[in-house]
């Protein structure tokens, strides 16, 4: 803390270093349509490196005052159009008129070229980990190292300083729509909606937001106003091999009318029979409208709906084994039933979203904008339960490996048949739903059901943000949030598969069967019902957040804080039988307070170039996931549990011109008392009941650190040909030894030591560089390459193998001849080989009659390159006597599980804009 106490002093004599002297004048001119002809409103107006900012008025006018003596950038952007950068020379007490300017229609539109590689990415399983990487899908910075972390590496899971996408926040209309369950955002809730979500805007790190504090990762918020939305429509075709398969889309922005009435609709499509993993079926609607009445010169109403329903298949992750028979397609997820592809895990989303704002422009210095939203719906998840035999075909001892696994005991003639049938595709390499019907059919009481986990949230949110110019040098920004979560949690029968119903009891209890629900027992489960496990959780966030911005002639300033308090309370519907005490009612209301301050200075040694310093603290409360030990059965709480705090600091180097822009930043960031819940099968436990057993596990008082550097350029060689260049070198570790409390039952739990300190964060990799070039005729045609290197990827790490138990027997006694040497062998993270893609976009339009006409498509890992994404170690191997005894054989039979990326795949556009 009395670094960062030092860090702020620096910066505020910084301020007040720079805050004198200043001379200024006024730049003022029109913006207009250079095929129409027509003004163009709400078009944005800036100077480069400064906060000075304007839109166009309706007659397409700008005036910008207080613009420092010198010569300085004007910026002037609008979506669907081509940014311009125009040089004035300000001179002091005078205004420059720069005239009428003209703007082009985009050739193709950067936010679809994002869509081609991430989005897909974004809907893969959330419990992989991979939508942690997505920092702002559909952002529009025009950095180029943001967009190369997006567009060229986001395939491969990188994570913009190895930070988790729940430190960033993503809002609409300033409200944040990160979930409680893990406080990431759940993108696919406006998945389809690219057209009507152009407008917005992205803060990167710790760089001032408008409408919150943000995170650390930075702030993504949409700004739903139908009447900024550019006028006219668009209609668009795309094929592609990726998640879905084809995708339509058509929208149409009205602009602000005569009557004062404004209107944005949007209608779209994705589907696929297949997607690019097999069995990954793919299905989604998605709908948006946004209705705005102008009541009068300063009071708007905004009504925005949004509702996009999909259903899509998952794929699994594989051990080496199972991707060397498969290949990197394979998915053990589904298997025929007749004729028809069935996938066993299917996740559904139907939660629409509306939102009512208000605009007030109470003078030409403040402005408040409110806004109400309520969002309702269901997030489940299906898969298999089952009493027999696991039919996951890629079940240890369903495995060639198994049947060579026991010395002496060699059964090659299976493990001939085994490999046989996932080298051939047969469907016994898959699930095969056939058996599971007929051993069904033996008995009324089910063997064999498909459930969902079910997510059942209600979402009532309000917040104000108000906007205040101060002085000519000082800006004011302050937003008061509440928000209210009331979310049910259960199992609900999706399948009986033949049977007539499921007793609903725990057939694995440590002591004898037991009820899962006590009040409820023997519980005889048809289709729609629930059982397992129901509770509620009841949440609710208040959060306060001010700040100052400072603009002078040599320095930009600015001092942002926040304060607010994260509530959480459990309140459980069924009392449990093997957690009888904790699970039935209700928990303790659990607290958290959180606060946060930031501070940043732009020094500007001349306007090309600068310098930027930032640094923040800040604390975070626990996702709810990581705030109960175990929430489906119990009221307990993490031990400890407590806010995250996270300090951080970045120093950055700007240079720009008309022709070059470069951007070189070092940053360190400090994370402290984070917790992570997880669930798992383990051998050669000691200290608890059973040596085998199912287990809760809570590891929690994790730091961890982050620090490198980031590196972006790019340069015109002509008016047609510009090169560019990215590099992100990090070292992302965890930087203690964390607690970690292992749990059988309600009384059966134990507390280690997880020795993970100096070991690295999994989760993409930790260096990536990239290189190419762009080319844009003015025929309108263009093409853009590049090339990109990413390596230091690692393996995800058991807690579990890191822990004293792993030295003990079953009995707890010590293991003999254990040596470090080998501990260390044994434990060695694994480290996945580099990783060398090449992408390739282009694409060409058309002007006819005022309308443009166009298609692009892009290839990604245009060579084809085979390589892991990402993976984690199984902990099933609790102890070093079978951790090594699985190891040393040809084939683990818990070995690391793994994620492949995709080959080569390829996205075609076609579009209309009307």
């Amino acid at each position: 803390m009395q670094k960062m106490k030092n860090v702020m002093t620096i910066v505020l004599l910084l301020f007040f270093a720079g805050a004198y002297g200043q001379s200024t004048g006024t730049v003022s001119g029109i913006i207009s349509d250079v095929d129409s002809g027509k003004v163009l409103e709400n078009a944005k107006v800036s100077i480069a490196d400064t906060k000075l900012m304007q839109t166009t008025d309706q007659d397409g006018k700008f005036v910008l005052d207080n613009v420092p003596v010198g010569n300085q950038l004007l910026i002037i952007s609008k979506d669907g159009y081509d940014e311009q950068q125009i040089p004035v020379n300000i001179v002091l007490g005078q205004n420059v008129d720069v005239g009428n300017i003209l703007m082009s229609a985009t050739v193709v539109d950067a936010q679809d070229q994002g869509v081609i590689v991430l989005s897909d990415d974004a809907l893969s399983d959330d419990e992989a980990g991979s939508s942690d990487n997505i920092s702002g899908i559909l952002q529009s910075s025009k950095d180029v190292f943001q967009r190369t972390a997006a567009f060229n590496w986001g395939q491969v899971w990188f994570k913009t300083r190895g930070y988790d996408s729940n430190l960033g926040q993503v809002s609409f209309n300033g409200i944040p729509m990160n979930k409680i369950s893990n406080n990431r955002p759940q993108w696919s809730d406006w998945g389809g909606l690219n057209d009507v979500l152009r407008n917005q805007t992205f803060t990167d790190g710790l760089a001032p937001a408008e409408t919150s504090f943000g995170g650390v990762l930075g702030t993504t918020n949409f700004i739903t106003r139908a009447s900024q939305n550019r006028q006219g429509g668009r209609i668009s075709y795309a094929q592609t091999n990726s998640n879905y398969s084809q995708r339509v889309m058509a929208s149409y922005n009205t602009g602000l009318m005569q009557n004062g009435w404004a209107l944005s609709v949007l209608g779209s499509r994705r589907l696929a029979d297949e997607g690019y993993m097999e069995g990954s079926s793919y299905n989604s609607w998605s709908g948006f409208i946004a209705a705005e009445k102008k009541l009068n010169d300063k009071h708007s109403l905004n009504f925005t709906a949004f509702y996009t329903p999909n259903r899509r298949g998952k794929n699994s992750p594989n051990t080496q084994e199972v991707f060397d028979l498969g290949g990197t397609k394979y998915n053990a997820y589904w298997g025929y039933q007749g004729a028809l592809k069935r996938n066993a895990r299917m996740k559904e989303i139907k939660e629409p979203t509306l939102m009512l704002s208000d605009f007030w422009t109470i003078s030409d210095k403040t402005s408040l904008n409110t806004n109400v939203m309520y969002q309702y719906g269901t997030i489940s998840n299906t898969r298999l339960d089952y009493l027999g035999l696991n039919p996951d075909p890629t079940y240890y001892q369903k495995l060639p490996s198994y049947f060579l696994s026991k010395s002496g005991q060699e059964d090659y003639q299976e493990a001939y048949i085994r490999t046989r049938n996932f080298l051939t595709k047969s469907p016994e390499s898959q699930i095969v739903w056939e058996d599971l019907y007929a051993a069904n059919a033996l008995y009324d009481d089910a063997v064999y059901t498909q459930y969902a986990d079910v997510n059942n949230d209600k979402v009532f949110a309000a917040n104000t943000v108000l906007s205040h110019v101060l002085t000519d040098h000082i800006d004011l920004n302050a937003s008061v949030l509440y928000k209210s979560v009331s979310s049910e949690n259960y199992a609900e029968m999706v399948d009986l598969l033949g049977a007539k119903y499921f007793t609903d009891n725990n057939k694995f209890a440590i002591e004898s069967e037991k009820p899962n629900d006590l009040n409820n027992p023997d519980h005889k489960v048809k289709v729609g019902d629930k059982f397992k496990y129901d509770y509620l959780v009841n949440a609710s966030i208040i959060d306060a957040f001010a700040q100052a911005g400072f603009s002078y002639n040599k320095v930009d300033f600015y001092l942002s804080g926040n304060l607010g308090n994260t509530a959480y309370q459990r309140d459980g519907l069924f009392k449990n039988g093997e957690y009888a005490a904790s699970s039935f009612g209700k928990s303790e209301n659990k607290n958290f307070l959180t606060y946060g301050i930031k501070s940043g200075v732009t020094y500007k040694i001349t306007g090309n170039h600068l310098l930027n310093f930032n640094a923040g603290y800040m604390t975070k409360a626990p996702s709810l996931r990581n705030t109960f030990a175990n929430s489906r059965v119990s009221n307990e709480f993490v031990p400890n549990v407590t806010t995250q705090k996270i300090s951080s600091v970045d120093a950055s180097y700007y240079y720009r011109d008309q022709g070059t822009k470069l951007r070189l930043t070092g940053y360190y960031t400090y994370f402290k008392d984070m917790s992570e819940v997880s669930f798992f099968y383990a051998e050669g436990l000691s200290g608890t009941t059973k040596t085998n057993d199912f287990l809760t596990t809570a590891l929690y008082g994790i730091n961890k650190k982050n620090m490198g550097l980031e590196f972006g350029f790019e340069t015109k060689i002509n008016s047609s040909l510009k090169i560019m260049g990215a590099a992100a070198i990090g070292q992302y570790t965890y930087d203690n030894n964390p607690s970690l409390q292992i749990a059988t039952s309600e009384e059966d739990q134990v507390q280690l030591t997880s020795y993970l300190k100096n070991y690295k964060q999994s989760g993409g990799p930790q260096k990536a560089y990239s290189f190419g070039f762009e080319y844009r005729d003015p025929k309108y045609w263009w093409v853009s390459a590049n090339a990109n290197l990413l390596t230091d990827n690692y393996v995800g790490l058991s807690a579990m193998r890191r822990t004293d138990n792993f030295y003990k027997d079953e009995d707890g006694v010590p293991i003999a001849g254990i040596t470090q040497e080998g501990v260390d062998e044994i434990l060695a993270q694994e480290k996945f080989d580099n990783i060398f893609l090449v992408n390739i976009v282009g694409g060409k339009s058309w002007r006819i009659n005022h309308r443009t006409f166009g298609f692009f498509a892009s290839i990604n890992n245009l060579l084809g390159e085979i390589y892991k994404t990402g993976g984690f170690e199984q902990s099933r191997k609790a102890n070093y006597t079978k951790l090594k005894d699985d190891m040393d054989l040809d084939q683990p039979l818990f070995g690391n599980k793994y994620w492949y990326g995709r080959g080569t795949s390829y996205y075609l556009n076609f579009y209309i804009r009307l």
